[in-house]
C-alpha cells in the first residue's frame, strides 16, 4: 500500500511539467516595427545605401539601373520594378540578388513611404 501511494505521488510529480503551456505570443513577441515615420531621408536612403548602392549607383550602374537619388529611385517605385524586387515577387529580379530577402520590418516601412505616395522627405 505504501508502496502503491509513493509510486502514485512520483508519477503525478513526473507528470506535473507535462501540463505547462506556452502561450506563443509570450515567447515570441510581436517585433515593434515603426511604419508610421518611414521617409525618404531617414528610412529609405539608409536602407539604400546598406542593401542596394553597391551595385545599383551611379557610379557602379549594375544592369543599367541607378537607384541612388531620390528621382532615379522613384522611377523604379512607379514602375513597381522596386518593391516587386525587394519582395522576391515572381516576375522580379530578386534583390539583393544571390541574398535573402530584406527584414520583413524594412520591406513594411518601405511599402508604408510609398503607400504615403513616395515622398521626397
Amino acid at each position: 500500500m505504501k508502496k502503491t501511494i509513493c509510486l502514485s505521488f512520483l508519477a503525478f510529480m513526473l507528470g506535473l511539467p507535462s501540463c505547462y503551456y506556452d502561450v506563443e505570443e509570450e515567447i515570441y513577441p510581436e517585433i515593434d516595427c515603426d511604419t508610421q515615420s518611414a521617409t525618404y531621408s531617414g528610412t529609405v536612403e539608409p536602407l539604400l545605401s546598406d542593401n542596394c548602392l553597391a551595385c545599383h549607383s551611379a557610379a557602379v550602374n549594375t544592369a543599367g539601373i541607378t537607384l541612388e537619388g531620390y528621382n532615379n529611385l522613384k522611377t523604379y517605385v512607379d514602375n513597381g520594378r522596386f518593391l516587386g524586387a525587394i519582395k522576391h515577387q515572381p516576375g522580379f529580379s530578386s534583390m539583393p540578388q544571390g541574398a535573402s530577402q530584406l527584414p520583413e520590418c524594412d520591406i513594411l516601412k518601405i511599402e508604408a513611404w510609398i503607400s504615403n505616395g513616395a515622398p521626397d522627405n
